[in-house]
């Protein structure tokens, strides 16, 4: 199986994240963490700054590294390190996407998470100290 490697920005200005609707691929409208494929020659840091760059016409600091993600999808096996961000100049302005969310400890849950990205969620969830969200209860408890 073809591995893919890949960046994913975790974008932060502090108390939310940043993420984002695919808007093509087979993945269309699935909800993910901005980024990219690593190009030859390309760090993962420079990597994630040149997408950022291209997808969301944005510069970002990339700060620390979360972990890399290994998911098998159906055609491939997916490789993806995942890094905390933040916006250094520039407004946030989808290209490619469908949309795009800040979220909350209360609202990550909210969006349909692409697979791979589900498992960064929960990185996301320690590395901002956020708990798991509360179990929703139908009816009079």
């Amino acid at each position: 199986m073809k591995t893919i490697h890949v960046v994913a920005a975790v974008i932060t200005d502090g108390t939310r994240v940043y993420a984002t609707q695919r808007g093509y691929g087979e993945q269309k409208g699935g909800w993910e963490f901005p980024g990219g494929k690593i190009e030859a020659g390309e760090t993962p840091e420079a990597a994630l700054r040149r997408e950022i760059l291209e997808e969301l016409q944005t510069e970002i600091a990339v700060g620390t590294y979360l972990g890399t993600v290994e998911y098998d999808y159906s055609a491939f096996h997916l490789s993806m390190a995942c890094y905390i961000c933040q916006v250094a100049a520039g407004h946030l302005t989808l290209v490619d996407h469908m949309a795009a969310k800040w979220l909350t400890a209360d609202t990550m849950e909210s969006v349909d998470w692409l697979p791979a990205d589900k498992v960064v969620v929960e990185w996301v969830r320690t590395y901002m100290g956020w708990e798991a969200a509360e179990p929703r209860h139908e009816g009079p408890r």
